[in-house]
């Protein structure tokens, strides 16, 4: 495995304007978002129970989430009503073009006071980088598991969401290989390969200047699984049909 190009809390958003994407360790994410790992430890249980993807269109069986939306403007988080997730087919040529479904995401994480402090630390993150504005936000909890042998995280391949920042948390990883991260220039040929490995490890990416990818995951024991919580950011509004 290779280790992520870690940068310092001092250094990651300079990082982050100038290369379009940056890692922080979890030792970094108190002074990067105010949020202490061992206080987000306590959404660890949150994954256990994610509903299955119920719209993967190759048939897997590997993938279990939750989604919910918010909008943080002025230092304020506000939920925002359920809604489908929807990407154009530009973006997600493999799940674009419909409106999916996916079950909310856990009061217990919602009250938590944690979860508001690590989503208005990404809308400022965002703001630093794009301009102070509202930023309209989908949360997402990720569990892909390796039940049929196989786990694909991305299955649509390298791809950009159509938004302002995408932020991956990974938040578990056990029995498992692979599961490794790129990002590459959207506009030119560079690239780095990578695999998130220690809870909390947050991966940033300005998703006008990357793509990015994880390549599958293979079962190292009977229940392997690897889970994440991948947060988007975007002005302007959500996506819609």
């Amino acid at each position: 495995m290779f280790e992520p190009p870690y940068a310092t809390a001092e250094e990651f958003q300079a990082q982050l304007k100038a290369l379009g994407h940056s890692v922080i360790a979890p030792l970094s994410l108190p002074a990067a978002l105010g949020c202490e790992p061992a206080v987000l430890d306590e959404l660890k249980p949150l994954w256990q129970d994610l509903p299955p993807d119920a719209y993967l269109r190759d048939g897997g069986r590997y993938r279990f989430r939750r989604h919910a939306c918010f909008v943080a403007e002025q230092g304020r988080l506000t939920l925002a009503p359920h809604r489908a997730h929807w990407q154009p087919l530009d973006y997600n040529a493999l799940h674009g073009g419909i409106e999916r479904w996916f079950e909310p995401l856990d009061e217990r994480l919602l009250a938590h006071p944690a979860w508001t402090q690590l989503l208005l630390g990404l809308a400022r993150i965002t703001s630093r980088l794009k301009g102070e504005q509202a930023w309209f936000i989908e949360a997402h909890q990720f569990r892909i598991d390796t039940t049929d042998g196989i786990g694909r995280p991305t299955p649509e391949g390298a791809h950009r969401d159509g938004v302002d920042l995408v932020a991956v948390f990974l938040v578990d990883r056990q029995g498992v290989k692979g599961g490794e991260s790129r990002v590459f220039e959207a506009q030119g040929p560079q690239g780095q390969r990578f695999t998130l490995s220690q809870p909390w490890t947050l991966l940033l990416l300005d998703d006008e200047r990357v793509i990015h990818e994880t390549t599958p995951i293979q079962p190292m024991a009977e229940h392997g699984h690897r889970d994440t919580l991948v947060i988007t950011l975007r002005a302007g509004g959500f996506q819609s049909s």
